[in-house]
């Protein structure tokens, strides 16, 4: 019978949490003045291509005529920059209260390691939004019951839970421990706090439900790492210091600055939507003006010669500085109990504004998210992955005639090695998929229906 934690650590302690060691590497790293390991973090992401290739790659709006429009690549760059004010304005007051500059931490630290976490934090995600997710697990879906629906099972169930409940996070986590420069451990060789603050979800896919026993909180609401990344996502834990929930499962409390990520995307999304929504027409000048200056809390708007659109930019600024600030009081206040593993709410969800965020949560949802345009390139990407998914997979798994022609257009770093196993293979498929951009994808899609030549 699996037991509890009970003699687990009770408190998670700053020191521990902020080591600069890199996962892969056991010595440490020759310091450069003025570049400290969490800054050199932010250079390795910068520079990678799987982060380049975020600028095609649908945030709400996919594949854009209008180039005022958000990419995913320039909301990690927005987010980005709200985690570094998070982690620094936050980093001050924790310094001070722990004497954390006798060992050598400043309140910069704090900001690179959220900044660094949040140019991650959607490096995993796979074409088409959110709905891209989601379309890989129906493909997944699908192509197995069809396949194997009267043989035995050839996955786990933590196994198969990776793909039923497949997670641009756990994604991205494998990205860049992993697949990017994979000729080594621990792939980019990230610090181990910028890797424990990414990851929103420290637990793995597949937890019974005896072990989780009715827990509810934010970061198990989704998981963090697959099963072929739960080693490497253990010793991220270990090293950190966080606090492990279970004896047996893959199970953490969130290192605390990864709720200042997860805030930063929340601030950014919850705003940048209603702007973006503006800019495209489908929310009116009046309502968007209305929503932000619940927030934005600007007097002299009326008497102000702007046009529209400058006066939809002063209010989105506004609120989220207002959103920032209100974030840190949350954090500062409730900062013993996020040590012991004892919060895990969204901070946004205990603000002022938290009502009104529901608000503008559900405004964006009716006149956004659910407008033709945006659902029609939505199913879109339910025929592209699930089409992608089943043709490769089936190409890897299966000899026949046409699935060596595919097995051609698979790039080879996404081939099988002999030693792999369908785990591996199927693991590979959606490493390729979910890579792709929007226009690659469609690209690709459009070569194995024979509705392009080229």
């Amino acid at each position: 019978m699996s037991t509890p934690l009970s003699n687990n650590p009770t408190m998670m302690d700053w020191k521990t949490l902020l080591t600069p060691k890199r996962l892969g590497k056991e010595q440490p790293e020759n310091l450069q003045f003025g570049r400290t390991p969490f800054h050199r973090d932010y250079d390795r992401l910068v520079f990678s291509s799987p982060f380049r290739r975020l600028k095609d790659k649908t945030q709400v709006f996919s594949l854009p005529t209008n180039d005022y429009i958000r990419t995913r690549l320039i909301h990690s760059l927005e987010v980005s920059c709200v985690g570094r004010s998070l982690g620094r304005m936050v980093g001050e007051q924790i310094v001070r209260k722990y004497q954390l500059n006798e060992y050598g931490f400043s309140a910069s630290d704090f900001g690179d390691i959220v900044s660094a976490a949040c140019l991650a934090h959607d490096i995993g995600n796979p074409p088409f939004g959110h709905s891209g997710e989601d379309a890989i697990r129906t493909g997944f879906e699908s192509w197995y019951s069809t396949i194997f629906h009267s043989k035995k099972e050839i996955l786990s169930k933590a196994q198969k839970a990776d793909f039923d409940l497949f997670e641009g996070n756990a994604q991205g986590f494998r990205i860049i421990t992993k697949l990017e420069m994979p000729q080594r451990k621990g792939g980019m060789q990230l610090t181990c706090p910028t890797l424990a603050a990414f990851t929103k979800y420290p637990q793995e896919s597949f937890i019974p439900k005896h072990i989780l026993n009715g827990y509810v909180g934010r970061s198990v609401e989704k998981y963090g790492f697959f099963q072929a990344e739960k080693e490497l996502f253990t010793e991220v834990a270990e090293t950190v210091g966080l606090i492990r929930r279970h004896h047996n499962a893959a199970w953490w409390c969130r290192h605390p600055l990864a709720f200042l990520v997860e805030a930063a995307d929340d601030i950014c999304y919850s705003i940048i939507d209603i702007e973006d929504g503006y800019r495209m027409g489908y929310i009116p000048f009046d309502e968007a003006k209305d929503l932000l200056n619940e927030i934005a809390q600007i007097n002299d708007l009326e008497n102000s010669s702007e046009s529209k659109a400058e006066k939809v930019k002063r209010l989105r600024a506004k609120a989220i500085n207002n959103l920032i600030e209100e974030t840190i009081k949350t954090f500062l206040d409730n900062e013993d109990s996020l040590l012991k593993g004892e919060y895990d709410q969204g901070l946004l969800t205990q603000s002022i504004y938290a009502q009104h965020l529901k608000k503008i949560a559900e405004v964006s949802r009716i006149s956004v998210f659910q407008h033709p345009d945006i659902v029609g390139i939505k199913i879109a990407g339910y025929e592209v992955l699930g089409k992608l998914f089943a043709e490769f997979v089936n190409a890897v798994l299966y000899d026949s005639n046409k699935g060596r022609l595919i097995l051609c257009m698979l790039p080879q770093g996404y081939h099988p090695n002999d030693n792999d196993d369908i785990y591996d293979k199927i693991l590979r498929i959606t490493d390729y998929i979910s890579g792709m951009t929007d226009s690659y994808a469609t690209s690709v899609f459009q070569q194995i229906s024979g509705i392009s030549l080229r």
